[in-house]
């Protein structure tokens, strides 16, 4: 008997489980990359770290070294408890594709928690797209407190998605970028904080911004919306406003199209 077709999606999907979305990612890994289904609504609580290093700190899945799609619909992916770690790395040789998918809650913490970390959500040094999905609440000890985009070759891509609540150390609040990011029909807002860049910061990188309003933001320092060191940056009908205690005071070169 032929199964209907959402019936069979929905035996494919991971179990809503932490330690499926675990072994779901170890196991596509392993075998050079692949889909990862998951379950419709489900979120998913991660409550201890599944990989560390020493430079970089702990994180909450897997680190992905292929090339990974999580297929979401209306997903989370969270941590709970008092255990610090990001929630998802990307190395050099990987590549992470978000479709529908909450990154939720992550921090980012050094060894022993003496150490500045990155990314808070995300730590990415491979190439990385978000569509339709948000990285929301995360934290780090150092730079993106959201999304930390760095590494010879990194790239970041944002359509549709969102950044908000997220907290940087230093730089960068939602996304903190020295290679190449690009944000399309996307939202940063929704009190993002760090100490320079509370929406955006990027050093000698590539950042392009299309029809992605960055307010409501803020710095301890300057550029409560976006700080530029360096770099190339085009920001194209997206407003940078309302942001605390200026929109982007301090950049050198200055932003595209930013007052205050």
């Amino acid at each position: 008997m032929l199964l209907p077709t959402g019936a069979q999606a929905s035996a494919d999907a991971v179990a809503c489980t932490e330690s499926a979305l675990v072994t779901a990612v170890t196991t596509t890994d392993n075998a050079g990359g692949g889909v990862i289904t998951l379950a419709g609504g489900c979120t998913y609580t991660l409550t201890s770290a599944h990989a560390s290093d020493l430079a970089n700190g702990a994180d909450g899945l897997p680190h992905i070294t292929t090339a990974i799609t999580f297929e979401g619909n209306n997903n989370v992916i969270t941590r709970s408890g008092t255990a610090a770690f990001r929630i998802l790395r990307v190395s050099a040789t990987g590549s992470a594709t978000l479709k529908g998918v909450t990154v939720n809650n992550g921090s980012a913490q050094g060894l022993l928690g003496l150490l500045p970390a990155n990314g808070g959500g995300i730590l990415n040094f491979g190439a990385l797209t978000l569509t339709n999905s948000a990285v929301t609440n995360s934290k780090a000890t150092g730079t993106g407190g959201g999304v930390h985009n760095s590494g010879s070759g990194a790239a970041a891509t944002f359509t549709g998605s969102t950044l908000s609540g997220n907290t940087a150390v230093g730089n960068g609040g939602a996304l903190y970028n020295a290679a190449t990011a690009t944000l399309t029909s996307s939202f940063v807002n929704g009190g993002n904080k760090a100490g320079r860049g509370g929406g955006i910061a990027s050093a000698n990188g590539i950042l392009s911004v299309t029809s992605t309003p960055v307010t409501a933001n803020a710095a301890t320092g300057n550029a409560g919306g976006v700080y530029r060191q360096s770099g190339t940056m085009t920001v194209t009908t997206s407003p940078i406003s309302a942001n605390t205690p200026n929109n982007c005071t301090t950049s050198v070169p200055a932003v595209p199209g930013c007052v205050g």
